[in-house]
């Protein structure tokens, strides 16, 4: 058997191999991550200087938990405020898990009143102070001053809880309009919810 290939050969086998690869690294590229994913690095009292001035916590705090929120977020079409005739899709509220970073369920994020509650017993609500729009498609990042917890565990003594790294969330592009008025939708979304506690 001729084991010796013609150059014209090898050259089409060379090109071959190069449409393949290029095709394989293009559906590699084009492949979304899982919600529920998180590539976000831990967090920590330095790296705030990289955040949007609106959402960075303080300086004299220190991170006491973190924690992904993988859920959904429910809307209501209704008359737009001040606006007569027109219409809106509303924040009704979260409902959502808080899990560790390896997927491990740690608590519950749901509202109203937006609550943060840590499987130990320990409880939170808050007042925002601070906003920041993201990327298209998903909600703000946001900063929120912590009321005193309820119960005894992670969630006690902490001052300030951030929203980053968030995905999806946002109010559907769907009608809303006197016809739709009443009607809900459910969206889904992702985002990293860290708790902040004064100290060094």
């Amino acid at each position: 058997m001729n084991t010796h290939r013609h150059p014209a050969d090898a050259r089409r086998l060379a090109f071959a191999a190069a449409v393949l690869l290029s095709a394989g690294l293009a559906a590699c590229s084009s492949t979304s991550m899982p919600m529920g994913a998180s590539t976000t690095s831990a967090m920590t009292a330095t790296s705030q200087a990289a955040l949007p001035t609106p959402v960075q916590v303080p300086a004299g705090h220190r991170v006491a938990w973190e924690t992904v929120g993988v859920g959904q977020i429910t809307y209501e079409c209704r008359a737009k405020a001040g606006t007569p005739g027109a219409f809106e899709w509303v924040f009704v509220g979260p409902d959502a898990e808080l899990r560790s970073r390896s997927g491990m369920k740690l608590g519950r994020y749901f509202g109203p009143p937006a609550t943060w509650a840590s499987d130990d017993g320990s409880a939170l609500t808050g007042t925002q102070v601070g906003l920041v729009p993201a990327a298209a498609g998903n909600i703000p990042l946001q900063l929120v001053k912590a009321n005193p917890a309820t119960g005894r565990g992670v969630l006690e003594g902490v001052s300030y809880i951030q929203r980053l790294a968030t995905r999806g969330g946002v109010a559907p592009a769907l009608a809303c309009g006197e016809g739709q008025t009443g009607q809900r939708q459910v969206v889904q979304y992702q985002a990293d919810y860290i708790f902040w506690k004064p100290g060094a």
